[in-house]
């Protein structure tokens, strides 16, 4: 799909989008009737008469496993996840029918960068000096206790000051008046560090409604020398052809619905937020640096793009989830007695991951904790739950029964202090506290155990294949069978 109006036809066409045509409000409207929609697992929503705006809006594009698959080019998240696995995995060719393969697909990725053309569609309409007016967007009030309007589904591009590096990531932008918005740049995230390693001033365009793809690229955790938009053509198998913007030195989608071009000014700092965020909590007003907007270019009928956030599940959960199962290959290359990893819902991403571990010597539970904390965005995770290879960690029911059950307070946590997401309430810093790891698995000798470890109950397969076999001659219906 090379835009969003590929996606949105994609979706009417299997069922997976409903249209409203009564007018909605944006201030707050649209979010209580998005949160209904989101947490029971229905539709996108396209809003097509929104209340002060042209624009129709499309929310809850990314609600569900099979969107979300579909949106990356796969019938399931473990599917597109076997294709990364693939490419991470290759060895060295040993011959020359291996050496042509290996050639083959490194050729293929290579082929996937960006591709740059003279006009897109994105510029159709051009607005620039006194003309550009964020007022015609609709751009969400989402919560009651809010500090305004935000763009929540914004991919924000930025380079590198340094080495010009492209990149592309998802922070919020609060709208402040026709023609300002604040930038949420965390202290952890690219975006902030080009602002800090910049004279002062980083061009920035933020770009709203693009192909599924190159949206979720946006949310990736990629390192800063790898292209979003790179990876975002592995996902999709095209190129992303982008386009230069009008009135600042960088380039865009050249697909977009709609793009605000800018600056963030390092010298104009004020107050942002509150924002009703995906932890289920306001996050309180910080101080964030001003996006300047010198341009707003759209296609002539535009779609705006958007998302709401707030106590789980929401549509956000599953860009999330699309994470966790994306970049298992990958972080299996560097941990590789990691079997298996799940962020349930209930952390919201950041607040605790559970992991299996291939247990193979004692205190191996602890060393994957500390690995996790080690890794990329994982080094915020609150908390870390190991359980032993034949633990499914998708049965949060069947995880919490190991932890209730192995775990000695004094033997099995472990707490460290460092680096916690910016957004964590709980912390008693900014950005700074304390992590907690629980080693759930069977313990073993060396491990401080001194009684011996007992057996789980479990019924030998002989019996229970005998038993299966004659479960029609027995009669016996159980619920939901």
């Amino acid at each position: 799909m090379k835009d969003m109006r590929e996606w949105i036809a994609a979706l009417r066409g299997i069922g997976e989008l409903q249209e409203v045509a009564a007018e909605v409000d944006p201030h707050l409207e649209i979010t209580e009737i998005s949160d209904r929609v989101m947490k029971a697992g229905g539709p996108a929503l396209l809003f097509t008469k929104v209340r002060g705006s042209e624009l129709p809006v499309l929310i809850n594009q990314f609600g569900s496993e099979r969107r979300m698959a579909m949106a990356l080019g796969g019938t399931s998240l473990d599917e597109i996840a076997g294709r990364i696995a693939q490419i991470a995995q290759m060895q060295p060719p040993q011959g020359l029918m291996d050496k042509v393969k290996a050639l083959g697909t490194l050729k293929d990725l290579a082929s996937l960068g960006t591709k740059s053309v003279r006009s897109g569609a994105c510029q159709e309409v051009v607005l620039t000096g006194d003309e550009v007016d964020l007022d015609r967007l609709p751009i969400l009030t989402c919560w009651p206790g809010d500090g305004g309007p935000f763009v929540t589904l914004p991919l924000v591009f930025s380079n590198d000051p340094r080495t010009g590096t492209r990149n592309c990531g998802m922070y919020r932008v609060q709208k402040v008046d026709r023609n300002t918005c604040m930038m949420h740049w965390q202290i952890h995230k690219d975006g902030r560090q080009h602002l800090l390693d910049s004279d002062g001033r980083v061009p920035v365009a933020v770009v709203i409604g693009t192909d599924p793809a190159v949206t979720y690229a946006a949310t990736a955790p990629l390192p800063p020398a790898l292209d979003e938009m790179m990876f975002a053509g592995f996902l999709r198998g095209d190129r992303v052809e982008m386009v230069k913007a009008v009135t600042q030195d960088i380039e865009v989608p050249a697909h977009a619905e709609v793009v605000l071009e800018g600056y963030v000014d390092a010298a104009d700092i004020r107050d942002e937020g509150p924002f009703g965020d995906h932890t289920g909590f306001y996050t309180p007003v910080d101080q964030y640096p001003a996006f300047h907007v010198t341009g707003l270019t759209m296609r002539r009928d535009a779609i705006y793009s958007t998302t709401v956030v707030g106590m789980p599940p929401m549509e956000d959960y599953w860009l999330g989830k699309a994470t966790e199962r994306l970049f298992l290959p990958l972080i299996r290359m560097t941990v590789p007695d990691l079997v298996d990893m799940n962020l349930p819902l209930e952390g919201v991403f950041h607040n605790c991951a559970i992991v299996s571990v291939r247990k193979r010597y004692p205190g191996h539970a602890k060393k994957l904790m500390n690995a996790v904390w080690g890794l990329g965005l994982l080094s915020l995770t609150r908390c870390v739950i190991v359980v032993d290879e034949d633990i499914d960690v998708h049965d949060v029911s069947q995880v919490a029964f190991r932890a209730f059950s192995n775990v000695d307070p004094r033997r099995d946590v472990l707490v460290v202090d460092g680096p916690v997401d910016a957004l964590d309430h709980a912390a008693p810093w900014p950005a700074y506290g304390a992590k907690i790891g629980f080693d759930a698995t069977a313990k073993w000798d060396g491990e401080g155990q001194v009684r011996p470890w007992p057996e789980e109950i479990r019924m030998s397969d002989e019996v229970r294949e005998a038993v299966s076999a004659r479960w029609a001659e027995l009669g016996i219906r159980l619920p939901g069978a």
